[in-house]
């Protein structure tokens, strides 16, 4: 349930996407109106490209893409104005949550937040008790059985000498952990060798896991995290749990 390990089973993420696959989009575009303030041109706008990538693998309608370029470009000054937020909060067990936000109100989120969080038997945390714990990577996630041609210990040492920083295999996925600045080339030399990557992006990767294995406390911490992510201005959330 961590930030880079959520992505671990292929075939429950997909699933999950296609249930929430409006939900999906509405927050997709917000990620894309804010990464083309700085920018509306993919090609020279690094972030803005790797959101439309992310659009496109939950397979967004192009004109969903280009409306929400326009409006965080200028070109359509429609709504109102988007802001991000982080949020540092415990969840149950002592567990520790880093929760973003992109809204047009903070303080109708900051109360959604908090009202789930209490829900749940969590609260939020001041700031910097919980992101002293977590570091922000780059993260690739690679379907395994899209793996066929090769091999672990070639493609492990191709990783290595693009600079990456860990490397997990997991039931039916592979992800590929590193510093954020090292994103694109890995990403480069991933599709250079003819595999195709799930999904890629910014995560925040915790220093130190820990495991609950309570039925009862991973219930709750999961209906805590399905909740969270229901939320329309929730755009991502990531724990220490594994």
């Amino acid at each position: 349930m961590s930030g880079h390990s959520k992505w671990a089973n292929i075939k429950t993420r997909k699933e999950g996407q296609d249930k929430k696959k409006g939900k999906n989009f509405s927050k997709l575009a917000k990620l894309i109106e804010i990464a083309a303030r700085k920018g509306g041109d993919p090609e020279t706008n690094p972030t803005l490209r790797l959101t439309i990538e992310k659009a496109r693998s939950f397979n967004m309608p192009n004109e969903n893409v280009v409306r929400a370029v326009k409006k965080g470009s200028g070109e359509n000054k429609e709504g109102g104005q988007l802001e991000e937020g982080l949020y540092e909060a415990y969840g149950p067990e002592g567990s520790q949550l880093i929760i973003e936000t992109i809204t047009d109100n903070k303080n109708r989120t900051l109360s959604d937040v908090r009202h789930i969080l209490t829900k749940h038997g969590g609260r939020l945390a001041e700031s910097g008790s919980v992101k002293w714990n977590f570091s922000q990577m780059g993260m690739i996630l690679i379907d395994k059985s899209k793996m066929t041609t090769q091999s672990k210990e070639d493609f492990e040492l191709k990783m290595i000498d693009g600079r990456a920083e860990d490397i997990k295999w997991r039931d039916d996925a592979l992800e590929v952990c590193t510093k954020p600045e090292n994103l694109e080339k890995l990403k480069e030399i991933i599709k250079g060798l003819n595999i195709e990557i799930e999904e890629s992006g910014l995560e925040w990767v915790p220093k130190n896991e820990t495991e609950i294995k309570e039925p009862q406390a991973r219930k709750q911490i999961e209906a805590l995290f399905e909740e969270l992510e229901e939320n329309d201005d929730v755009k991502d959330v990531f724990s220490n749990v594994i």
